[in-house]
């Protein structure tokens, strides 16, 4: 990574630098339809997913799922995922931003909770993998928050000098400056996932619309020129 100036981003995923919301509500109305629920938008969607993810079925079903539902639909939702995540591609500008901010000489990861196997091939599948110090998957069931995974990724960057008071978390989702919170880190939230920017904006940090907004954010949260 040649030497660095401190900074660091910890970059999500799905719906961050992976523009999956094609495959994202494909799967969901697959799983929806195990149960018989009627398919929704992505606008409704965005408008109404949150984390832990029984929760959104929640809102949508006027209860939460039993055990078993939830097993149903979890399992039938991965199954679609994989299935339709081929078709998806990186976000408009991953490439090039990931590149300066490594040129510049500071650092990066991925956090995510999609499965650690499947992320790591995945990114190394589009060539981007040398561009990170860490790539971090989700490690056992899946449909919760990313605060716990968040405090373990923390603490192995700590090995890599990487400080929570020098990094900011990009990502699309709520949870990702919930997490960001947790461990006091800053945080910037992108619209073009899977919040919509109105359930953004009511969370308290930076929201932008693209992420090369996002990266400049990032740069003056912890006080560097581009």
């Amino acid at each position: 990574m040649g030497m660095q100036t401190g900074a660091h981003i910890v970059w999500d995923w799905n719906g961050t630098l992976f523009h999956d919301n094609d495959a994202i509500i494909g799967a969901t109305n697959a799983a929806f339809a195990e149960l018989g629920l009627t398919p929704i938008t992505l606008e409704q969607y965005r408008a109404l997913y949150c984390v832990p993810v029984p929760k959104f079925y929640e809102r949508l079903m006027g209860r939460l799922p039993t055990d078993a539902e939830w097993q149903v639909m979890d399992a039938t939702f991965q199954r679609h995922y994989s299935a339709q995540m081929g078709r998806c591609g990186l976000a408009d500008g991953v490439a090039e931003l990931l590149a300066g901010w490594r040129s510049a000489g500071r650092s990066q990861s991925i956090l995510s909770m999609y499965g650690h196997e499947e992320l790591v091939p995945l990114v190394r599948a589009f060539g981007i993998e040398t561009h990170f110090i860490r790539v971090d998957g989700r490690t056992g069931p899946s449909g919760g928050s990313k605060a716990e995974h968040m405090v373990r990724h923390l603490a192995e960057l700590a090995e890599a000098g990487v400080e929570p008071g020098r990094t900011v978390v990009i990502g699309d989702a709520a949870d990702d400056a919930v997490a960001a919170r947790g461990v006091g880190a800053g945080a910037v939230l992108y619209t073009g996932g899977s919040h919509s920017r109105a359930s953004l904006e009511g969370v308290g940090v930076p929201v932008v619309d693209t992420l090369g907004e996002a990266v400049v954010v990032a740069e003056r949260l912890v006080g560097v020129k581009s």
